[in-house]
């Protein structure tokens, strides 16, 4: 017997009643329009938008027959950092359209080496941390930074 594979058309920012299923997706892999995953708990289903979209931690996807399936942000290999001015450092991150965490006392970022080296030459303290990473959106609050090789 084969089981019909569930589709989910419909992606909406949050969710009401309790969630089907759950998907952890690191932040890349929160930005898609057609693709197959897994639920957290080895459903499969594919997920089939009208448009590229970034899906946010606590957002839902809407398969067929109604049910819904909550975003998690996963945890993922990242760069924490401190130090006396965060601003300064914001300012260096953001200038080379890194996406970035932005926290009262850190920020956090992808692990990027390039990064890294010219963080700690402005002074910040980095530690390598694992943890769900939910950057802050484009222009006016929404979409995704992208880099210069758009």
């Amino acid at each position: 017997m084969t089981t019909a594979i569930k589709t989910a058309r419909i992606y909406h920012d949050h969710h009401h009643d309790p969630a089907h299923a759950q998907v952890s997706l690191d932040y890349d892999g929160r930005f898609l329009r057609r693709k197959m995953l897994a639920t957290d708990d080895g459903e499969s289903f594919l997920v089939d938008l009208a448009h590229t979209k970034s899906l946010d931690h606590g957002g839902v996807l809407v398969l067929e027959d109604g049910r819904e399936i909550e975003i998690i942000a996963a945890p993922e290999e990242l760069l924490e950092i401190s130090g006396d001015n965060l601003l300064h450092l914001a300012w260096h991150i953001g200038n080379r359209h890194t996406p970035c965490q932005i926290e009262t006392d850190r920020l956090l970022i992808q692990r990027d080496h390039v990064i890294r080296d010219m963080l700690l030459k402005l002074g910040a303290e980095i530690q390598e941390v694992v943890e769900p990473f939910t950057p802050e959106g484009g222009a006016y609050g929404h979409g995704r930074t992208h880099g210069h090789a758009h």
